[in-house]
């Protein structure tokens, strides 16, 4: 436990946390980043290149056809439950999560925004029909049965490892109800986060006395401009990360240790 942490936590009435990947290494989940904030691995998928390329769309769900299943069974760490524990103590204002896999809400946080969305849902892109991900996952087996049988190694976001393949053999459904492109209900690179949800994340920050990173270098911008907006209101901010963070000269505090340790005096 920091007790400069603590103290910073116990200071606050309506806390404004954000987190990030690190929250989720506990739980079986890799990250993107190293302690420089330098990509440990290939840069995730762009937007721009899944709606226009088969090739890419027909890499991306081949891997996640590997991935999916140890991303969807993972489970929430002691990280997820100490935030869980903050709000139950009715401390936050609102839990900003750049992370994916819903593990937050399963572990009993209720005032979550998803900022970049959630990778149990399938979006169509022409007709907006979402399903699970997992009914999906039951649709790429049942037309590509013998890439069950590959092994490939965790990555970050239900994504593995998989390369030497032909993927150009890999056959992707189309939307059951306009025959559209399929697509994880998530924020990929070169995509916007909506609208309406950041003006909703500036809204609570309105509200918010403090702020605290968890887990998050805050390399990318759709995360990070929300810590620039509270230093330039004047919040003060709280960063609990190991390595460098994009807001290093916004922090009031900055604490470098493991997310579930630090914040265990919470449970």
């Amino acid at each position: 436990m920091s007790l400069p942490l603590a103290d910073f936590i116990h200071r606050a009435r309506r806390l404004f946390v954000l987190t990030g990947a690190g929250c989720s290494t506990d739980s079986g989940i890799p990250d993107y980043r190293d302690a420089d904030g330098q990509w440990k691995r290939t840069p995730p998928v762009n937007f721009q290149d899944f709606m226009a390329l088969p090739a890419t769309r027909q890499r991306y769900w081949a891997r996640s056809l590997l991935g999916w299943p140890r991303f969807g069974q993972a489970q929430p760490n002691g990280t997820h439950a100490a935030l869980a524990a903050l709000e139950d103590r009715g401390q936050m204002e609102v839990l900003l999560t750049q992370n994916v896999d819903c593990l937050h809400q399963r572990a009993g946080s209720r005032a979550v925004i998803d900022l970049h969305g959630r990778l149990d849902q399938v979006r169509c892109m022409g007709c907006e029909a979402r399903s699970p991900r997992e009914d999906f996952q039951h649709a790429l087996l049942a037309r590509n049965p013998e890439w069950a049988q590959l092994d490939a190694a965790q990555a970050p976001d239900g994504d593995a490892d998989l390369d030497g393949v032909d993927f150009g053999r890999f056959d992707v459904p189309a939307c059951p109800h306009c025959g559209g492109i399929l697509k994880p209900d998530v924020v990929f690179f070169g995509e916007n986060v909506p609208r309406e949800r950041v003006a909703a994340v500036h809204d609570h920050l309105g509200r918010a006395d403090a702020v605290l990173v968890v887990g998050s270098s805050l390399m990318v911008y759709s995360g990070f401009r929300f810590v620039q907006a509270a230093a330039k209101a004047g919040l003060p901010v709280a960063a609990l990360n190991l390595g460098r963070t994009r807001a290093d000269d916004l922090l009031t505090l900055k604490v470098e240790q493991p997310c579930a340790p630090a914040l265990s005096f919470l449970l």
